[in-house]
């Protein structure tokens, strides 16, 4: 099938409306015409340094490109960085921003950037962890970000590179079958990166396609789609995972305004709103309770005229249902969507309104059996797999051809991505979802592997044995909680201390419980219905006032 890349369509679109609002941060305003040329640019300065579509496509577990590394908060920059890879033929990838150096250091010896953008509150991480790679970038661009961090050693800075760079085109041809790589913990245990070719990412999670969910594949169309185009997308989450980026991206596509609130290094409600009430918003993602909470509580009790929004799309986490009915009470004028998928997938099921419990199947969704060996039909009472095939969805994750071949599968001849959630097709063709089986914790829309901090756990002073659990929580839907073998007297501060040398933060337990016999099976292996027990005895005397395990700072 032909399809559109996004570094074409961004062009075309710059050339139809080039004085529309395309982007908005703070006081900054940029029309389609100045993000495509500051896009041109950064694409020269990458060009320059050697950047660029290496080698033609080999296995789907390998990159013929090099690669950018967008390490930043929110912010113009961060789009620009997507749009200027895709004209040289770069293929950009995330980073997540909490990561400490061990995390960071295993992220770019897996995607060995070519380059990295950063903000400047990140440059004494970079030069630490550069140090340690076998392969250091061949560029470092320094974003001045009011942090006072003087420009790095070797790098340059970011303004001042794309000012001496030119406005023209660059002379090379963007392809649809480029690269877009989205790292992702997920089911996959430490960070894998997704690779999807731009050309699909497009039709599927960025939403190309018309009413009647038929990809848009025709750049005149696309163009004159986007022309027609009205709203203003203000993209809270950040971009640094694929609800942020897809937003945005996503916005593009529809000839959106990409509007960034004031404040970007965590979720301000206030801040948020306001924004919106300002740039007269009209879609606004969310990432579960994590979101929804916070802006409720300004709703109830500040004044926001947000009589302009139409949509709040929610993806990565679940908003509870008493929250939702109240935010719906408020905003009358608008509707939550709920999405779910996931970075190997994109969105695969949706459903409306605050009492939905079933969800309606997106284009090429299916439900294989408890064996991965068959669709399913509707009705069938068997609880199997939620897969997702058809014309969209990613190739493989990079340099890992196992994993690759364990998560993408032929199912009686069709290709399928299979992510890691259970589910039941109904009789009436919606989707039961019943979420995932993997020791993966979803915490206000982070994705943590529980193995990941267990073994951080199992590393530090006093310790003999550590499962890592979830359990429900008000704020983030799921918060996550050490259960701990000790071998000799260990504090909750110094346990803290101890995960914050080697993990990001959220991935740090909010609470840590001691177990009185064995976390094992007589196998050896973990016995998280043991640690689950410990949580739920917890929550018992929490509830009659007794104490237990200390908890750890938000």
């Amino acid at each position: 099938m032909p399809r559109l890349d996004l570094a074409t369509l961004h062009e075309a679109v710059a050339a139809a409306i080039p004085d529309r609002e395309c982007l908005v941060w703070r006081d900054r305003r940029l029309t389609w015409a100045q993000v495509a040329e500051r896009s041109r640019r950064l694409a020269h300065v990458l060009h320059a340094h050697g950047l660029g579509l290496r080698s033609k496509s080999g296995q789907p577990w390998e990159s013929p490109h090099d690669h950018l590394a967008l390490y930043l908060h929110n912010g113009p920059e961060y789009a620009e960085g997507l749009l200027g890879a895709h004209k040289a033929r770069v293929a950009p990838f995330n980073v997540n921003y909490r990561y400490v150096d061990d995390e960071l250091a295993q992220l770019f010896g897996d995607a060995r950037p070519g380059a990295i953008i950063f903000h400047g509150r990140f440059a004494a991480a970079i030069d630490r962890v550069v140090r340690r790679l076998d392969r250091p970038p061949a560029l470092l661009l320094q974003v001045a970000d009011g942090s006072g961090a003087d420009l790095l050693p070797g790098a340059l800075d970011y303004e001042a590179a794309l000012a001496a760079a030119s406005a023209d085109p660059l002379d090379v041809r963007p392809s649809p079958d480029d690269l877009h790589i989205l790292y992702t913990g997920g089911t996959t245990g430490l960070p894998k990166g997704v690779l999807w070719r731009i050309g699909d990412l497009m039709i599927g999670p960025l939403g190309l396609r018309r009413r009647d969910n038929t990809p848009i594949t025709d750049l005149a169309e696309a163009v004159e789609r986007a022309t027609r185009g009205a709203h203003r997308v203000l993209v809270g989450p950040p971009m640094m995972h694929g609800a942020g980026t897809w937003s945005a991206l996503g916005g593009w596509c529809g000839g959106a305004c990409v509007v960034f609130p004031d404040v970007v290094d965590g979720l301000d409600a206030a801040d948020l709103l306001r924004t919106a009430e300002r740039e007269r918003v009209t879609r606004v993602p969310l990432v579960g309770d994590a979101f929804a909470r916070p802006i409720l509580a300004e709703l109830e009790h500040g004044s926001h005229d947000l009589s302009a929004l139409r949509t709040m799309l929610n993806s990565a986490a679940g908003i509870s249902p008493g929250v939702k009915t109240r935010l719906l009470e408020l905003l009358p004028h608008a509707r939550i969507v709920d999405v779910l998928g996931s970075s190997e997938t994109g969105f695969q099921v949706t459903r409306n309104g605050a009492g939905a419990r079933t969800f309606a199947a997106a284009p090429g969704t299916a439900v294989v059996s408890a064996d991965r060996t068959r669709r399913l039909f509707p009705g069938e009472d068997e609880m199997g797999w939620l897969a997702k095939g058809g014309d969209a969805i990613p190739l493989g994750y990079l340099n890992d051809p196992a994993k690759t071949a364990a998560t993408f599968l032929t199912v009686d001849g069709e290709r399928l991505v299979v992510a890691g959630d259970r589910a039941r097709l109904l009789a009436d063709g919606t989707v039961e979802v019943h979420g995932r089986e993997a020791t993966t914790i979803n915490t206000g829309g982070e994705k943590v592997f529980a193995e990941e901090v267990e073994t951080v756990l199992r590393g530090l002073p006093g310790v003999a044995d550590a499962l890592v659990v979830g359990r429900p929580s008000e704020r983030w839907g799921t918060e996550i909680v050490a259960v701990l073998q000790t071998a000799g007297p260990v504090s909750d501060a110094e346990l803290r201390e101890g995960c914050a040398a080697h993990l990001a933060r959220y991935k740090i337990p909010k609470a840590f419980l001691r177990a009185a016999g064995s976390l094992r099976l007589p196998n050896g292996k973990a016995d998280y219905a043991a640690a689950r027990a410990v949580v739920a005895r917890s929550a018992g005397k929490a509830a009659n006032g007794q104490p237990v395990g200390g908890a750890a700072p938000l």
